[in-house]
């Protein structure tokens, strides 16, 4: 099996351990070096965010595409915001430039206040529905080699195309998340990746099981590739890392109760998005599950996002993650609360730790412990 890493896009010096409120939204510059940091750290993906109040996801990831050679811009977007044919434009240009390194994900919308925001007041399963086709429109966009017309119940557009060609050819690729019905429904039928947060084992299997079943039921002879998401704490020792997770945990907690982080998409009460409440449940049923998995994160944010941890030494953070393998994740999304170090720790302890220990696999026809720590580039921090 080949894993995947993927990292996330900071467009400014800013994190939860350092809000850094005001200030340029965007910081070329910086924009530039984390992009290029994550390249050379062997991650194979940035997800670059949507928000209603954030930079637009198309400009920042055609110019993380320009500032770097093999890593993967996966751009964000949501049906709400753009056209289908216009998206489908769009990603073929960002393909087209960066040769053959596009990927979206789709975002339908966790939260009614966040999607209101923009003007958009379907509801949760409406939304869902509403990506469906706009991805089977995308899609069409992207391989019909004559014009055609569609009639839907959200779109509807007369004698398109032939659209601008993709770099291969081939149909971008498309990714979709969610924990609900109608994400497992959608995502299973029509998503290249599905991706989820990080649960518990037990939890995890299941979602990956349901994702599966709706891709049988669909027809298809595959499955979505499995993507699973972290935010690790790691150090030299156990023991270390967890003294480093209690002090990151009491400065994310002062971030979040200050109002300087929260992105406040919920008026208040508990969550709306599934993904959201599964990880307070899982929370609530304990702060530490399976090997590594730390919980309280997503309670002190009320889980804004992927916001479970993964604390351990390095052998212990990457065997946590090859547990997740081995259910049959093959992208492992990973961001730290020091954003910049952390991707750079990440890619000389963690990245390696698991690769390492896949090649062990293939090689030998047998799984094992994590083994011994290789050597890592110099010169990545500077």
């Amino acid at each position: 099996m080949t894993v995947e890493f993927i990292s996330a896009i900071n467009t400014r010096h800013a994190d939860e351990l350092n809000p850094r409120p005001g200030g340029r939204a965007v910081d070329p510059a910086y924009l530039r070096r984390y992009a290029r940091t994550l390249e050379d750290a062997g991650f194979d993906y940035t997800l670059v965010p949507y928000g209603s109040a954030g930079a637009d996801s198309f400009v920042i990831a055609t110019a993380v595409a320009a500032a770097t050679e093999r890593l993967k811009p996966l751009v964000a977007v949501r049906p709400n915001t753009v056209f289908p044919l216009v998206a489908a434009q769009q990603l073929s240009t960002l393909d087209q430039l960066s040769e053959g390194r596009a990927v979206v994900h789709i975002i339908s919308g966790g939260s009614d206040a966040e999607q209101a925001r923009q003007g958009d007041f379907l509801s949760k399963d409406e939304r869902y529905d509403r990506s469906e086709e706009w991805i089977r429109i995308v899609r069409r966009a992207w391989t019909e080699t004559a014009p055609f017309s569609h009639e839907g119940r959200h779109y509807r557009f007369e004698d398109f195309g032939p659209g601008l060609p993709t770099f291969t050819g081939a149909p971008i690729p498309i990714s979709v998340g969610g924990s609900s019905d109608a994400a497992y429904r959608v995502g299973g039928a029509l998503g290249d990746i599905f991706g989820l947060w990080g649960e518990p084992l037990a939890d995890t299997r299941e979602q990956i099981a349901r994702v599966n079943e709706q891709a049988r039921l669909a027809g298809r002879a595959d499955t979505p590739r499995i993507w699973v998401t972290f935010r690790p704490i790691i150090a030299e020792t156990d023991e270390l890392a967890w003294e480093k997770a209690h002090r990151i945990i009491g400065t994310i907690a002062e971030t979040y109760a200050n109002g300087a982080f929260h992105k406040h998409y919920d008026k208040g009460g508990a969550p709306q998005n599934v993904g959201s409440q599964r990880l307070l449940d899982a929370a609530a049923r304990g702060e530490v599950h399976d090997r590594a998995l730390w919980t309280r994160p997503a309670a002190v944010t009320r889980a804004s996002g992927a916001s479970t941890a993964l604390v351990g030494s390095y052998e212990t953070v990457a065997a946590a993650i090859l547990d997740y393998v081995d259910l049959g994740a093959e992208l492992v999304s990973i961001r730290g609360y020091d954003n910049l170090n952390d991707a750079i720790d990440y890619g000389r302890h963690i990245l390696p730790l698991v690769r390492q220990e896949l090649a062990h696999r293939e090689a030998t026809g047998q799984r094992g412990q994590v083994v011994a720590q290789p050597e890592f580039a110099e010169g990545v921090r500077g």
